[in-house]
């Protein structure tokens, strides 16, 4: 079952997914560089919404999540995350409370929610809405959002939101920042996305905001360190527990034709070595055992004795330049390595070796951060290998093609600094 399951997955035609309107504004490398110098508008509003409300709302998210929820006020966010009982990950996404039973997500956890709600066993519903979502993030990000909304929005909390107005229309402003910097994502009815944009690139043009396109909008989430379903984790879709969820999510939500594809290295009969728990992830801190939720006893036994843990690797940049270089040789060249980032929705999968050949972990999908100059991937290794400067080997390469070994650096995970938290009051008293 493993083995015919893995070879579906590596023998599927992998989509480009239709989001973020264009492959590039201006130029991938100005694009990328917008989130370190001025800040970036990026639009998700491709990601699903739902709306769960009732008197069993709150219920189903404690249920199903690994998060708890004794102190989640109107207007608070989190991030959620969704497991099957063996502490795998369905899917991760923001929660955002409107009221006292009532509940917006996004995202796979909008999906596999409203499937958990369709079975009857809870007082509450699920209703499909289209909203648009527009991240500004970056140094020059609450500059420009002061601008748009005509607020202050320095007393808005992290993962909190609150009501603004933009263009006449209103709008949840969420402050969060996926780049790893001061940002807010701008929710609003879909309707008015348009006029939205519009307003917030006009305001936005003196400060130096840049719009990203496909090509380079995940190396942010690299650099930061947000693991991505499908991306830089292959979701659970195969368990059990999940029979006819597929199905049932389809013919209620435009899944893009997508479907999960695995390529790289990394070569297992066992599904299992392909999926990933939240504590692997980097998301064990969320974690509560204060209450009972899918996959908390298999959780419990992990955190006390974890197999792998996040970590960012950087590439050799000569092993990298040799892959390019074997385009223009004779030989069989290596699988290319797409920059600045593998457009196609792939949850890659390399092998990591140390000096003695032996499978230390796993690396996704790498990226080229232009403003660090090196090529970047997650990766989830061993405990005793994630200390940074630690030199491994990633094999380069699907299993039957000609396969590269590549030098590799440990490093933290998110590999650059992480200022979403910053004092916004500070920043707004700072002289321009």
């Amino acid at each position: 079952m493993g083995s015919d399951l893995i070879g579906t997955l590596r023998s599927a035609s992998p989509g480009y997914h239709p989001g973020w309107r264009r492959l590039e504004f201006t130029d991938w490398r100005e694009e990328q560089l917008s989130w370190k110098t001025t800040c970036y508008l990026g639009d998700w509003s491709f990601l699903w919404d739902v709306i769960i409300e009732g008197p069993d709302a709150l219920r189903v998210f404690s249920d199903t999540c690994i998060n708890g929820f004794d102190s989640f006020a109107i207007g608070q966010a989190k991030h959620i995350v969704q497991c099957t009982s063996d502490g795998k990950v369905i899917g991760d996404g923001i929660l955002m409370r409107l009221g006292r039973q009532k509940f917006i997500t996004q995202g796979v956890p909008a999906l596999h929610t409203s499937w958990v709600l369709s079975a009857g066993d809870y007082d509450a519903t699920w209703t499909a809405v289209d909203r648009t979502k527009l991240q500004v993030s970056g140094p020059t990000a609450l500059a420009v959002c002061q601008a748009v909304t005509g607020e202050p929005l320095t007393d808005v909390k992290f993962m909190h939101f609150t009501d603004v107005t933009i263009a006449g229309h209103p709008v949840w402003a969420l402050r969060q920042g996926m780049a790893g910097e001061i940002g807010f994502e701008f929710h609003a009815d879909a309707a008015h996305r348009e006029e939205i944009t519009e307003a917030i690139l006009s305001v936005g043009a003196e400060h130096g905001i840049r719009r990203v396109g496909r090509r380079t909008v995940m190396i942010n989430h690299l650099e930061a360190a947000f693991p991505t379903g499908n991306w830089h984790y292959l979701k659970q879709s195969d368990h059990p527990e999940l029979a006819g969820s597929g199905e049932w999510i389809r013919k209620h939500f435009d899944t893009y034709g997508l479907t999960a594809t695995i390529k790289g290295s990394y070569d297992s009969d066992d599904i299992n070595e392909y999926l990933r728990s939240p504590i692997e992830l980097g998301w064990g801190r969320s974690i509560r055992f204060d209450h009972d939720f899918v996959g908390r006893a298999a959780l419990e036994r992990e955190i006390a004795d974890p197999q792998r843990v996040r970590v960012t690797l950087e590439f050799d940049s000569d092993d990298v330049i040799a892959i390019y270089a074997s385009l223009f040789a004779d030989d069989e060249p290596y699988q290319f390595l797409d920059i600045p980032h593998g457009q196609r929705w792939i949850a890659w999968s390399d092998k990591v070796i140390d000096e003695h050949d032996a499978v230390v972990g796993l690396s996704t999908n790498p990226g080229y951060s232009a403003y660090f100059h090196k090529v970047l991937a997650l990766a989830y290794v061993r405990p005793d290998m994630a200390e940074p400067g630690t030199v491994l080997t990633l094999i380069w390469g699907d299993p039957g093609t000609r396969q590269k070994r590549i030098r590799v650096t440990v490093a933290p995970a998110p590999y650059k600094t992480d200022n979403r938290r910053a004092d916004l009051s500070a920043i707004a008293a700072a002289p321009s």
